[in-house]
């Protein structure tokens, strides 16, 4: 069993940058891939960016390459989304996610969900 909880979200201008924290629990933390996905108002879910449950790779969907980066901590059972160049498309709230497929994470295929934090960037 896996508890996540999400952490980090705000209010910022465009350009600002902002860093989500997932805090995990659970002794198999370890080998679960983890991930974060965002919805936004109308919208449907959708995912931003994972991370091997080694921390050896790393994926993005293509909107944020180069502006997210996500990383964790084993010692710390914590998962970090470092978001920077935000836009106002970038407004959601965001989901920290676990699964045990590095192939399926993308597609949804998720075993466990923070409870989400809002992230707002004004224009």
């Amino acid at each position: 069993q896996v508890q996540l909880v999400d952490s980090g979200g705000g209010l910022v201008q465009a350009g600002g940058s902002l860093r989500l924290s997932c805090a995990a629990s659970g002794r198999t933390f370890r080998t679960y891939d983890m991930g974060w996905f965002r919805q936004a108002p109308g919208k449907e879910r959708e995912f931003v960016a994972g991370i091997s449950w080694s921390g050896g790779s790393k994926y993005y969907e293509d909107s944020v390459k180069g502006r997210f980066t996500i990383s964790r901590v084993h010692a710390e059972n914590t998962v970090f989304l470092q978001m920077t160049s935000l836009k106002p498309e970038d407004t959601a709230v965001y989901y920290c996610a676990a699964g045990l497929s590095y192939i399926d994470l993308p597609k949804g295929e998720v075993d466990y969900w923070g409870q989400g934090t809002q992230v707002t960037v004004s224009s």
